[in-house]
């Protein structure tokens, strides 16, 4: 009989992009609950709007200068990203996978942190700032604003399209979720407003905006993607697949920090030692230096790969009829 962990495996999108805090402390309670809510037959996406309440929460009891209510916050904040977890698990394991289902998965955090955001700065406006005679008053509105809006915004936009772009690699089209902004926007303008397709367009007016800032960090990745699609299509040659996998498979950690894993950390700590303001600090400073790091050195090895691409016109040449997927 498989183990707990081996199951909990087989509901993961990919390994590579998993480590060992996501496997046993997210994913594993998120995999018990897909179980549960399974048993229940309740849909993915009632448990993804379930996440966004009990995340939006979590939120409210950060507003607070006391740590029993903000521990309540942390551990609804931990509920709710093991909810999180369980809406995509049991998505894979009903075959109930929806567009809107993946797109209110990352809307879900976005309102998570929205409440975040707005219950610190609260709790902070009017509060003596450290070091300084000064109040916090405007600057910790325009440091969250800025936190959360462009650097949180940019930081897990990219990080997701990464993962997505590692599984494109691994383990080939169909096994990844990567959107284009051309198609998602060609299907937005095909809809009416005044029809019964309302509703879709309207997620679909929010989600080509997400994808079109995921293209818009990755310039060099887009001519590397037109590339290959015009050369092989779906049929990658193999030790392209092995060599992208390769150079991809560092950066996997640090997209899982970018999203919430180092995130969360640094929030629970500033609030301990009630100084919430690290938090936002920290994210416009060392998270956003690691999104650039990461950015650069992705972008970089892309182009690299798009100026070699001829040499993998000989592997296909050489490998014609083999078109297996790289496992």
């Amino acid at each position: 009989m498989a183990s707990l962990v081996e199951k909990v495996r087989g509901t993961l999108k990919s390994t590579d992009t998993e480590g060992p805090f996501e496997l046993y402390v997210t994913r594993t309670p998120g995999y018990l609950w897909a179980l549960f809510f399974k048993a229940l037959h309740v849909h993915p996406v009632a448990v993804t709007l379930m996440s966004i309440v009990i995340g939006t929460a979590a939120g409210v009891f950060f507003y607070f200068d006391d740590l029993a209510l903000n521990a309540v916050g942390m551990f609804l904040l931990i509920w709710a990203n093991w909810y999180d977890c369980a809406d995509g698990q049991l998505a894979r394991m009903t075959d109930k996978r929806t567009l809107i289902g993946r797109i209110l998965d990352g809307f879900a955090g976005d309102v998570w942190f929205f409440s975040i955001y707005l219950f610190i700065t609260l709790r902070l406006t009017g509060q003596p700032m450290p070091f300084t005679d000064a109040h916090w008053g405007i600057v910790i509105w325009l440091l969250c604003a800025w936190a959360g809006f462009r650097c949180h915004a940019r930081q897990c936009a990219v990080s997701d399209y990464y993962r997505n772009i590692h599984m494109w690699m691994q383990l080939g089209r169909s096994r990844c979720e990567l959107d284009k902004y051309a198609d998602v926007q060609e299907r937005y303008l095909s809809l009416k407003w005044r029809s019964k397709d309302w509703f879709e367009k309207l997620y679909l007016f929010f989600y080509r905006a997400y994808c079109k800032g995921q293209e818009d960090q990755t310039p060099q990745f887009q001519k590397f993607y037109a590339a290959v699609n015009a050369r092989w299509g779906d049929e990658l040659p193999q030790r392209l697949r092995a060599e992208f996998r390769q150079k991809s498979l560092p950066l996997m950690p640090v997209t899982n920090l970018l999203t919430f894993d180092f995130r969360v950390g640094v929030l629970f700590l500033s609030l301990l030692v009630k100084q919430p303001w690290v938090y936002p600090l920290v994210e416009v400073s060392l998270m956003e230096y690691w999104r650039w790091r990461m950015r650069k050195t992705h972008e970089a090895f892309c182009a690299d790969f798009t100026n070699r691409l001829e040499d993998y016109d000989r592997d296909v040449e050489e490998n014609a009829g083999d078109h297996s997927e790289y496992e």
